[in-house]
């Protein structure tokens, strides 16, 4: 290990998350502005993306609005990608020196209306032969219960993918019944804190029901040694190197996409 400490690797291992303070306050100060300078640009555009299905309780208006692919909206989110700390500590939970991006995302919950995310796993949306795939949750204001923060079933990763419970398709979520948001782990997080989990923790976040928005950008990383089980949810820059090689990457020029 480069970064992390050895309590840190497991504490992961054994719960499936970490919470970890990486970011400077000017690097947080940053992509908390271009996050508002991007959102209030596209604040016309359909960016809806409350989660669908029959999981819902309540039938009340309920919204969530989403941006994907952040690097290709600002340098800030770009950079972000390289950060050293995140990479060190990446590298540490994942055992690989060859990070690739699978895709990124922000999520914003406005203030009374924000909705919550069902207890569902990532790996319905990307499975992958060897698991590597992290989440990198990064929260761009203080989080908890009553603003729509994250919740986790520490280590639910453990048991493997659950049945896959989603009505609709294209969305994904387990049996609410048997890991009911109630009995979720909350995880109270300051501005800029980041939480890094693997991708068969089983979690969700709470419903909005303060007076101001909660923000958040999600990161998606695989190992290069790794490859999906299924061709499904090709993402903006999938596939970037963020730190050493894809050695399994074709350059067959004869199978390119665009003509000269």
């Amino acid at each position: 290990m480069k970064f992390l400490k050895e309590d840190q690797k497991r504490f992961y291992n054994e719960q499936g998350y970490l919470v970890l303070d990486l970011l400077s306050e000017e690097e947080i100060q940053e992509l908390s502005d271009e996050y508002d300078r991007v959102f209030n640009l596209r604040k016309h555009e359909n960016t809806e993306a409350t989660w669908q299905g029959d999981w819902k309780k309540e039938n009340k208006k309920m919204e969530v609005k989403s941006i994907h692919g952040m690097q290709m909206f600002s340098d800030a989110y770009t950079r972000l990608l390289l950060n050293k700390k995140l990479l060190d500590a990446c590298e540490d939970i994942m055992d690989t020196s060859n990070i690739l991006l699978h895709h990124t995302k922000a999520h914003l919950k406005p203030p009374g209306t924000g909705s919550p995310f069902p207890m569902h796993q990532d790996y319905h949306y990307f499975p992958f032969e060897k698991d590597s795939m992290i989440a990198v949750f990064i929260s761009l204001d203080a989080s908890n219960t009553s603003n729509g923060g994250l919740c986790v079933y520490p280590g639910s990763h453990l048991l493997g993918p659950q049945e896959d419970k989603g009505t609709q398709s294209g969305w994904h979520y387990c049996d609410q019944t048997k890991f009911p948001i109630e009995k979720a782990t909350p995880l109270a997080l300051t501005r800029g804190q980041v939480v890094v989990f693997s991708y068969l923790l089983v979690h969700g976040s709470y419903t909005n029901a303060s007076d101001g928005v909660r923000r958040m950008h999600l990161i998606q990383l695989m190992s290069a040694e790794d490859k999906p089980l299924k061709d499904m949810h090709n993402s903006l820059c999938q596939g970037m190197v963020l730190r050493g090689e894809n050695v399994h990457r074709k350059a067959d020029i004869s199978k390119r996409h665009h003509k000269e």
